[in-house]
């Protein structure tokens, strides 16, 4: 049933693309939707201020065809003043279920009364608290709420790692070094490289994404880890989108993640780090790429994949060691809890 209805709703979405192209330039100028007020907080007491906080994450829904059950994962994106895109998986949410194939869209729009209503090409639903319920076609289920979290949030560094960031006054270990204190802990600005370089490590981060419901793409929750200053793991709000090389878990411009493992905004993510530099010869001559393995909130997006050269905005490979680099884009990304292996 899922994977015919979803043969539907991508063949609906053609025939409605097919009619745009005759559409005057008038009309799209009078349908051109009103630029929404630009909104980054990573105050949580302000973000709970915000009714489509409370909607936006991910949910799990277990529905009956004939007698056999199939689960489903749905992730509720906020788009800012009641909107929200829905994406509905088959299988479960990513890193639990999803068959990494199988996907369906609809929208969904909160009323006065608080309760949202789903709707889409054979999908429907209302999500209202314990009542939240979602159809497709015609299987129903109870929509529940889940809040996931990394299996190695606050993963203690071992004996040996040397620690960048664990408290107020581990500031001074980076250039540029400022806090940023808010109503649940003291966390670490971006805009920041560590005064101590390293060659091969094992390393371990911590961040947190703010809440930018109204921006899209790279202007929403952009930050990035850079390694050595050369290479770049993307940090973005990538919640609910396909998982490209330039969104979270992706190492910019080079490799997209396996699987967009990236969490809901406002919820602490990790990534646990492996990394191998280049080799150079007497000549200095590179004779063997750099790899990484990254493992994001648990789960492997990059399995040792190569570099073949430094990511853009990074410095140009050399056998030298380098320093980590937490991006600022202007966009009010927090870290915490971070240290480093180094590996011999």
């Amino acid at each position: 049933m899922f994977r015919t209805l979803l043969c539907g709703a991508l063949a609906a979405g053609l025939v409605a693309g097919a009619a745009l192209p005759g559409r005057t330039q008038d009309a799209k100028k009078t349908d051109a939707p009103k630029k929404k007020e630009r909104i980054a907080l990573n105050e949580p007491t302000e973000v709970a201020k915000d009714k489509d906080y409370a909607v936006q994450g991910e949910y799990v829904a277990e529905l009956s065809n004939n007698q056999d059950k199939y689960k489903l994962g749905v992730q509720v994106i906020a788009r800012g003043m009641g909107e929200f895109e829905v994406k509905v998986l088959k299988g479960g949410l990513p890193g639990d279920g999803w068959d990494r194939k199988t996907t369906m869209k609809a929208a969904a729009k909160r009323g006065d009364d608080g309760t949202v209503a789903i709707t889409g090409k054979d999908i429907e639903g209302t999500i209202a608290g314990d009542k939240s319920r979602i159809r497709v076609g015609g299987d129903e289920g109870a929509l529940t709420r889940v809040e996931r979290k990394s299996p190695t949030l606050g993963k203690q560094p071992p004996e040996g790692a040397v620690v960048l960031f664990a408290k107020e006054g581990d500031e001074k270990n980076w250039d540029g070094g400022k806090l940023v204190k808010l109503s649940d802990g003291t966390f670490l600005n971006m805009g920041v490289k560590s005064k101590e370089k390293f060659q091969a490590f094992t390393a371990h981060i911590e961040f947190r994404l703010p809440w930018m419901p109204h921006s899209l793409g790279q202007g929403r929750g952009n930050s990035g880890v850079y390694f050595q200053d050369r290479y770049e793991c993307q940090v973005l709000d990538s919640f609910g989108l396909s998982g490209e090389n330039n969104e979270c878990g992706g190492i910019y411009t080079q490799h997209k993640p396996k699987e967009n493992m990236c969490l809901p905004p406002m919820v602490w993510q990790t990534y646990d780090i492996d990394f191998t530099p280049a080799q150079f010869d007497a000549d200095g001559k590179k004779t063997k790429n750099g790899r990484l393995t990254l493992v994001h909130n648990g789960v492997v997006v990059q399995d040792n994949v190569e570099f073949p050269k430094e990511c853009p905005g990074g410095q140009k490979e050399a056998p030298t060691p380098g320093p980590f680099q937490f991006q600022n884009h202007g966009d009010p990304v927090v870290y915490r809890n971070v240290w480093v292996v180094p590996v011999k």
